[in-house]
């Protein structure tokens, strides 16, 4: 099996942070997804590479084995018990010369594990290699009032029913695992994994920015110049009464802490809701209102 280097498919080096592995996830994401190359195949391979790399780069353990395994990171362990298995038996065997697997990395650890592990049985009768069944890439649109909660969703993939919990905070574009779901292995060899990238679909007056939301408010005149006190709806449809202060200017943002998105996978906490106060000048003014405007201009320029 070819070899891929995680690293060169998120474009990073081997010293990249955590944060550094998300954000060229991120970026590569939105490139290579399905939806923006439906007919590209090349695209589509590299998605499900990239998909790959980020599983295992972005998992500390995982990680961890694979800078020392490479592509085999997975049969790390299964190794590791070999060789002290070798180690025992050295030793009680009363041997003078010590065991030692050496280090591997890459090709050169999978082409040893092969010369391991590749017989099975007896007579040096090799038997059929298993396969790891394909990965699926999903898409799955939802309303971002649905983003906001934890709920259950039910989609077919491949002719299988499958039923998921989507957990709120959910972002747009974000892909999620869900192992065993992809096509079938061989010869008894593990199920691929279903990639699903979620779309979110926004039907509300809010603009949301990561976990915080942003929201236009229209403000009277008479309540911009004199002040007093309003009340908005959150997200939620919670009711939220705001003092104005006399004076306020056209554009005044106000910050509401913890009235924003839910953080995804994290229970109870939330990012902030921002209203932006939009001044409303008064049109088809009567007389009376148009004679107080002038009285007020010409008090205002004595």
């Amino acid at each position: 099996m070819e070899f891929i280097d995680y690293y060169k498919v998120l474009g990073i080096t081997k010293s990249a942070t955590s944060d550094e592995i998300k954000k060229a996830y991120r970026k590569l994401a939105r490139k290579l997804h399905p939806d923006i190359n439906p007919n590209d195949k090349e695209a589509q391979t590299k998605f499900q590479q990239l998909n790959e790399a980020n599983e295992v780069l972005s998992n500390p353990e995982k990680r961890k084995k694979y800078d020392k395994y490479g592509k085999d990171w997975e049969k790390g362990e299964e190794y590791e018990k070999y060789k002290q298995q070798q180690e025992r038996q050295y030793s009680n065997a009363g041997q003078q010369q010590s065991y030692s697997g050496g280090d591997f990395s890459g090709e050169d650890f999978s082409d040893y594990f092969s010369s391991m592990f590749g017989n099975q049985g007896g007579g040096g009768r090799r038997s059929q290699p298993k396969y790891r069944g394909q990965d699926i890439q999903a898409s799955l649109q939802i309303d971002i009032k649905e983003a906001y909660t934890t709920h259950k969703k039910e989609f077919t993939v491949n002719g299988k029913s499958i039923r998921i919990t989507v957990p709120a905070g959910i972002e747009d574009q974000q892909t999620i695992k869900i192992s065993g779901y992809g096509g079938a292995g061989t010869n008894k060899g593990p199920n691929g994994d279903l990639y699903i990238t979620f779309s979110i679909l926004n039907t509300t007056a809010f603009k949301r920015v990561g976990n915080d939301l942003f929201y236009t408010q229209d403000l009277d005149l008479y309540t911009a110049v004199l002040g007093g006190e309003i009340t908005i709806s959150d997200f939620n449809q919670a009711k939220l009464k705001l003092k104005v202060a006399a004076g306020i200017q056209n554009g005044t943002k106000v910050r509401l802490k913890g009235k924003g998105f839910p953080i995804y996978k994290k229970d109870n906490q939330f990012g902030d809701l921002y209203v932006t106060y939009n001044i409303v000048i008064p049109t088809n003014l009567s007389e009376k209102e148009t004679e107080l405007f002038k009285d007020l201009a010409k008090s205002a320029k004595n």
